[in-house]
């Protein structure tokens, strides 16, 4: 059984007066990993993952080791179909930027911006509010901690997984009205007509 590191997109947010304003935004891509399959250790200072596909054959797993301390208590957790999102609470209010998300420099090939979500650290304050209504709080989950992070009995419908999420599906949806097979179509009526007009010429000679 292949085991493979997902990829991370993360972006952030700094403040050093509103707690709210102050985290990192985490999605994990582990797509078809129900929730009974997910495995998650999330300590101040490390994240441990582990998901099994059954469907992809596949099982995910990651570890991070943060560049400073976050609060588990006051992070949220967001479960789709497609991924795992996390909002970590930055332990320590300050206006600026992580200067990145692991402890060590090294570039890591599994992780990367979210420019989706990423903000330049002296425009965050005109950025539109984020909207985690999706997400619940890690704090009373069982296993949180040093236990193992256990997610087997967790309801993620009362988290709002994968709520509004949009699939592939809409994209294939719209590719369906270009399809090239029309235009191989034209070019078959057009081959059709021309040996027609070969035989009027015939007949007028």
């Amino acid at each position: 059984m292949a085991t493979v590191t997902p990829e991370v997109l993360w972006a952030q947010r700094s403040s050093k007066v509103d707690p709210e304003k102050n985290f990192i935004y985490l999605t994990i891509g582990v797509p078809d990993v129900p929730p009974s399959n997910l495995k998650l250790d999330l300590q101040p200072t490390t994240l441990t993952f582990t998901g099994h596909s059954d469907t992809l054959k596949k099982t995910y797993h990651l570890e991070l080791e943060f560049y400073a301390e976050i609060d588990p208590a006051e992070s949220k957790i967001n479960h789709s179909p497609r991924d795992v999102e996390l909002k970590l609470r930055k332990k320590e209010l300050d206006d600026a930027y992580w200067p990145r998300l692991l402890k060590e420099s090294k570039k890591v090939h599994f992780l990367k911006t979210d420019f989706d979500k990423w903000v330049d650290e002296d425009e965050q304050n005109e950025a539109p509010e984020e909207d985690f209504s999706n997400f619940g709080g890690m704090g009373g989950m069982p296993g949180m901690g040093g236990g193992g992070g256990d997610f087997g009995g967790i309801d993620f419908s009362k988290l709002g997984g994968g709520g509004g999420l949009p699939t592939g599906g809409d994209d294939s949806d719209e590719s369906d009205d270009d399809m090239p097979a029309l235009e191989g179509d034209d070019e078959e009526e057009g081959d059709k007509e021309k040996p027609a007009a070969t035989e009027e010429k015939k007949t007028e000679a």
